[in-house]
């Protein structure tokens, strides 16, 4: 079979880990740092990403008091906390340009806030926006730089986008990996990424690594079999 070939096959498997991945990583980040979103926080299982809310997850926020946000929000566009609220409300039924535009009149507001900062990277995120996603994961950095969920999306924006940037992605998974080495997350997304680049023997010590700290990883079966495929292609 052609090598090519073979590395395409490996790749598209490894989109689906990765997605999965990705939303884990996602609820991790957003609850340590608060989240736009009470739904997505509610939801265990890897799915997807994006969206972020899907069959089976908690029942939307109520009609009502989404409405009253959302019309306070334009009315008092001034008020920093009602933007706030009504992008959280925005966000858990997927309006992601309503959550948008509510996030940036509070980043008007307090430009050096950092939750609106972060999710204004995050919304954007999960609308699939990742150079904007870029730009808000950056300027999220900049006021914690050592913020390791955020510094591992930002990543993953070079990761997802059209077409990949794999090797910034992989820089900034190392840069993560600096400040915490045995970040479970960012290993994973290491492994993926020196996969699909085709560097196995880095992706092998970065999935070794990943096995030391969490041995019972239910990614590891996948990732020691795209490895393994990964190995023979380059034979």
């Amino acid at each position: 079979m052609n090598k090519d070939n073979i590395l395409f096959g490996i790749i598209g498997l490894l989109l689906g880990l990765i997605i999965g991945f990705m939303f884990a990583n996602s609820i991790n980040q957003r609850g340590q740092n608060g989240s736009v979103s009470a739904v997505a926080q509610s939801q265990a299982l890897p799915p997807d990403h994006p969206p972020v809310a899907q069959a089976g997850a908690q029942s939307g926020p109520d009609p009502q008091a989404a409405q009253e946000a959302i019309s306070q929000a334009k009315t008092d566009t001034n008020n920093f906390a009602a933007q706030m609220k009504a992008a959280d409300y925005a966000y858990q039924v997927q309006r992601f340009d309503e959550a948008i535009e509510f996030l940036q009149r509070a980043n008007k507001l307090q430009p050096n806030n950092y939750e609106a900062i972060l999710q204004l990277g995050n919304v954007n995120f999960d609308a699939n926006r990742y150079e904007e996603a870029e730009k808000w994961y950056t300027s999220a950095l900049k006021v914690k730089p050592d913020d390791v969920n955020v510094r591992t999306d930002l990543g993953l924006t070079f990761f997802f986008r059209n077409p990949p940037d794999v090797d910034r992605a992989i820089k900034e998974y190392r840069a993560s990996l600096a400040i915490d080495p045995n970040h479970v997350q960012t290993l994973q997304n290491l492994t993926v990424a020196l996969i699909k680049k085709g560097s196995a023997d880095e992706a092998k010590q970065a999935l070794a690594k990943l096995e030391g700290v969490s041995p019972n990883n239910p990614a590891l079966p996948r990732l020691r079999s795209d490895l393994e495929a990964l190995q023979s292609a380059k034979k």
